[in-house]
C-alpha cells in the first residue's frame, strides 16, 4: 500500500504530532480493512468558525460540528482499478476536539484521533445513520485505536 495523506494546519497550533500519528492509525485502519493500493486524501485541521461555515453551506446546518468528511467515492463513482484511489477530504475543528476531550474527560490525543478515524470510515463508506451501521463503525474505531493504545481514560 502506498498511502499520500495531505496534512492541512489552518489553526495557529503546532501539530506536527497528529502528521505521524494520522498516517500511522489510517495504515492501521485500511490494512485491517483490506484496502490496498494507492491511497489518497487530505485532512484540514481547522478552527469552529470554519467547520460551522463548511457546515452551513454544504450540509446546510447551521452550527458547529466537530468533522466533516467529503468523500469522493460512492456507487455512482468508484475508483478505477489501477489508478490512485482518491478518497476525499476530511476536516476536524481542533476548537471543537479541545472541548470534547475535556467534556468527556480523555486526553486531546485520544479525541483528536477518534475524529480522524471517523472521518476516515466514512470515506471509505462506513456510517451511522442505523443502529446496526453505528455497531459496525464504532467497533471499527474502536479497534483501530486501541491497536495503537489509544483508549478512553
Amino acid at each position: 500500500m502506498n498511502l499520500e495523506i495531505e496534512f492541512i494546519n489552518e489553526t495557529d497550533y503546532q501539530l506536527e504530532e497528529y502528521e505521524t500519528l494520522f498516517e500511522s492509525l489510517a495504515k492501521t485502519g485500511l490494512t485491517m480493512l483490506k484496502v490496498d493500493g494507492d491511497i489518497e486524501f487530505s485532512i484540514s485541521v481547522i478552527s469552529n468558525q470554519r467547520i460551522h461555515e463548511i457546515n452551513r453551506e454544504y450540509r446546510h446546518i447551521d452550527r458547529v460540528t466537530d468533522v466533516i468528511t467529503f468523500a469522493l467515492e460512492d456507487e455512482q463513482s468508484p475508483f478505477v482499478e489501477g489508478m490512485p484511489r482518491l478518497l476525499g477530504d476530511i476536516f476536524i475543528s481542533y476548537d471543537r476536539a479541545v472541548e470534547q476531550a475535556s467534556d468527556y474527560g480523555h486526553s486531546l490525543k485520544r479525541e483528536m484521533s477518534f475524529l480522524f478515524v471517523h472521518g476516515l470510515l466514512h470515506l471509505l463508506g462506513y456510517d451511522h445513520m442505523e443502529k446496526e451501521e453505528e455497531k459496525i463503525m464504532n467497533d471499527l474505531q474502536e479497534k483501530i485505536l486501541s491497536l495503537h493504545q489509544i483508549e478512553r481514560k
